[in-house]
């Protein structure tokens, strides 16, 4: 087994080495920490918070005790958005109309904002929480008369478990999450024609299911191999009519197809007081056929943890660097996280900047 492990690493290393290629197109996920995007996107195998009732449910296995998150207001913005807010432009930074006015004095500028609350009960095993996002990204064309758009906000309840074997060396996990989902994906509206969300968004709820496998070795620097198999069979959004909005139209928001993600990470231990994790991740392995650019799948990154009072985290996301820092206590902790993340095309890549802040409150 030690050496199937092993194995497993280097490949998913040749990976991060040989695999690029130059068509760039966003893929945006259900999920992501500030963590996760400090560490280059890679957080399958080193998540050990509330988080991984979303990220990865078989990382249930590692928690070590119980608590609560009560607080936790999380903030992505990129140049654009920060410039924006700083013009006073806008009230509501996910609100597409506040935002029009910005959009034509500064077209071609890609616009992106993201906000979102996980209050959770979590304890090894098991945890229940309650998820709400909103992020908006739009950009004006160059004559004014379009506003390429991408909107979503989700309200879900996420309930998840995990059995652990041989001692804690095997994790199974899964997860539940009920969705309701409003959500307006790359349209391209008119300028002059309705920005409310009522008017243009395609919204209702599905039933989203996530299973998870975590193998750790009890050898030195802890080696982890995970999986994780999203949205099992295909999550659709016709169970029914949105609690928060009706469609503006028939259709529902789009079938999220199933998918398969793998990680793998070392944690090494310095000294009492200073201790790492390594990781690498390659996401989307069953539509990996349908990018391109494979490069938009590759993640890695480390974290130096001193004494769980202060951390420092960098890696590689999609071409780009990532960087953060966290300072926590017992019951709070702060976080901060930039990265970059493709906006281009396979003939232009582009990279977008963006800043994502976190505080939250424990008990």
């Amino acid at each position: 087994m030690k050496r199937i492990l092993w194995i497993t690493i280097i490949q998913i290393f040749l990976m991060i080495a040989f695999a690029f290629d130059v068509n760039a197109a966003e893929r945006r996920g259900f999920y992501s920490s500030v963590r996760c995007e400090a560490m280059g996107g890679a957080c399958l195998a080193v998540v050990n918070d509330e988080t991984a009732l979303i990220v990865n449910p078989s990382a249930l296995g590692k928690l070590r005790d119980f608590y609560g998150t009560i607080i936790d207001p999380e903030v992505e913005m990129n140049q654009a958005a920060l410039s924006a807010f700083s013009a006073n432009n806008y009230t509501n930074p996910f609100n597409l109309s506040g935002v029009k006015d910005y959009l034509n004095q500064n077209r071609d500028q890609y616009y992106h904002a993201k906000g979102q609350i996980f209050p959770s009960l979590v304890m090894r095993n098991f945890g229940i929480g309650l998820y709400n996002n909103y992020l908006l990204d739009a950009q004006m064309s160059s004559d004014g008369s379009t506003i390429d758009t991408y909107y979503r906000s989700d309200l879900a309840l996420v309930l998840g478990f995990n059995f652990r074997l041989f001692d804690g060396r095997v994790k199974i996990g899964f997860n539940s999450k009920l969705i309701d989902r409003i959500e307006t994906d790359n349209r391209t509206l008119s300028s002059v024609g309705s920005m409310e969300y009522s008017q243009i968004a395609n919204s209702g709820v599905g039933l989203s299911n996530d299973l998870a496998l975590m193998l750790s070795a009890p050898w030195t620097y802890l080696p982890t191999l995970t999986a994780v198999l999203h949205d099992v069979g295909g999550t659709s959004f016709n169970q029914m009519d949105s609690f928060r909005q009706s469609s503006a139209t028939s259709n529902r928001p789009n079938l999220v197809k199933q998918d398969l993600d793998v990680g793998a990470a070392l944690f090494p231990i310095h000294t009492n007081y200073l201790r790492s994790a390594w990781t690498v991740e390659y996401r989307g392995l069953l539509t990996s056929g349908d990018e391109e650019d494979k490069a938009k799948l590759i993640h890695g990154g480390f974290e130096m943890n001193f004494g769980d009072v202060f951390f420092v985290r960098a890696g590689y996301n999609q071409r780009y660097w990532t960087a953060g820092l966290e300072i926590a206590s017992e019951r709070w902790q702060w976080q901060f996280a930039s990265y970059g993340e493709e906006i281009g095309t396979s003939t232009a890549p582009k990279e977008d900047r963006r800043y994502n802040t976190k505080f939250s409150f424990r008990f």
